[in-house]
């Protein structure tokens, strides 16, 4: 039979999953942003909010969707694979109650608590900021600083790293969060760790290191994902043996604590020097992270969702072993003061051997303006990540005026300072 699949969402990780999905299916899309990557790949489009779970179930029910797939952490949030579900379109993404393993950091860590899963950190969890700021001053170690709500990856301060003590109660009190969680701040190398769940099962996918960072040399503050790589392998050169397989096992028992689970689970871990800590959870595939996961996918995305739809084991995925490089095009002054309204220069044709991915753009009649979000991504892929770097950075040569990238992202000197921070950390 063939399949009608809804998906939910306009930024660059649904451009990915649009370009996995369309080539097996009859792709339509909702989204409250004209991406015109996915446009171009759909058979339809809606602009809707991607909250708006009545709209998007009245759209899916009007092109006989039989499938549906969430791409962001609001849609689910919001309930909006509740609604599908409920109307007989099964989705591959959680339900809310399971999405709050992202949506609230504090339910996050009390479920890793209670179910003994390994790798969690010494943690409080606050309504009371004056609590929370006499917590800062008692504590001995030094502690990460969250929000128990949905922050787009930009509201987490670290003690010893972005602030002082001083700095992580001013920011408490400046910003009137209503709850906090406070942890055991983690030292090591950052990474990713995405997998497809349904029906208890789980398959996963190689590791991935993101830049949060927002300018080169890991300076600056946080942003959404200035770019990423992943190497020929499931492991990241900074790993050892094992590393990986901890990780997965971590992954293994947070499923099985979730049996109603189903879509991706993102671990985004830290590698320390007892091994794999869990930062924290996503209910989605990560932005940019997908972009580096889904191009190396051999196994056709469709398959994992029919699987998971009809009760079946999932498929065993198979990958092209190919390291990728994905790096972000920005807007001059993002995260903290984005301009907007630069033209964009790149397109399909400019970015060679690179993959391209729109995200957050405005189209208009003589062509893509940036808005004030991460505008499009470029993606390398070769058989050694700096060949993959090189491809994603000449991709971007013609990416416009007014656009910032992190270049630095996949290349040699950067990756090797990784390799050299674990050793140096686990010979300590």
């Amino acid at each position: 039979m063939s399949e009608t699949v809804l998906l939910v969402g306009g930024g660059g990780r649904e451009h990915a999953i649009a370009r996995a999905l369309a080539p097996d299916c009859s792709l339509h899309a909702a989204a409250s942003n004209r991406n015109p990557g996915i446009i171009r790949l759909a058979d339809g489009f809606e602009q809707l909010s991607e909250t708006d779970a009545e709209a998007i179930v009245d759209y899916a029910e009007s092109v006989e969707a039989t499938l549906a797939i969430v791409g962001p952490e609001s849609g689910l949030q919001a309930g909006v694979a509740d609604a599908l579900d409920e109307v007989g379109v099964y989705t591959f993404g959680p339900q809310s109650e399971e999405a709050r393993i992202e949506t609230d950091k504090a339910f996050q860590r009390r479920f890793m608590k209670d179910n003994d899963i390994p790798g969690c950190p010494v943690f409080e969890t606050f309504d009371d900021m004056e609590a929370a700021c006499d917590y800062i001053d008692d504590s001995e170690i030094d502690l990460a600083v969250k929000p128990a709500g949905l922050t787009g990856g930009k509201g987490v301060k670290v003690i010893g790293d972005q602030v002082d003590k001083e700095g992580a109660k001013e920011y408490l009190r400046e910003e009137d969060y209503d709850r906090v969680v406070l942890e055991e701040r983690f030292v090591g190398e950052e990474f990713t760790l995405q997998a497809f769940v349904a029906d208890g099962d789980l398959r996963t996918t190689p590791a991935v290191q993101d830049h949060k960072r927002a300018y080169e040399g890991d300076e600056g503050p946080n942003t959404g994902g200035m770019g990423s790589y992943s190497d020929t392998g499931f492991e990241l050169p900074f790993m050892s043996d094992g590393d990986y397989e901890r990780a997965v096992e971590i992954m293994e028992a947070t499923v099985e604590a979730m049996p109603d689970y189903k879509g991706i689970l993102y671990g985004q871990f830290m590698l320390t020097s007892e091994g794999p800590k869990v930062i924290e959870y996503n209910a989605r595939f990560g932005d940019p992270e997908a972009m580096n996961t889904l191009p190396v996918l051999e196994t056709p995305f469709l398959d994992v969702l029919t699987a998971a739809r009809d009760g079946e084991a999932l498929p065993e995925l198979e990958f092209s072993g190919e390291a990728t490089v994905c790096k972000y095009a920005v807007p001059a002054g993002y995260p903290t003061d984005p301009d907007s309204g630069a033209k964009i220069a790149v397109d399909e044709e400019t970015v060679g051997e690179g993959l391209l991915f729109y995200a957050s753009v405005d189209e208009r009649d003589d062509g893509l303006y940036t808005t004030t979000s991460r505008s499009f991504a470029v993606v390398g892929l070769a058989d050694s990540i700096d060949a993959a770097e090189a491809i994603a950075d000449d991709a971007l040569a013609a990416a416009g005026d007014g656009l910032r990238i992190r270049h630095d992202i996949g290349k040699a000197d950067l990756v090797q300072q990784r390799v050299d921070h674990m050793a140096e950390l686990r010979d300590d």
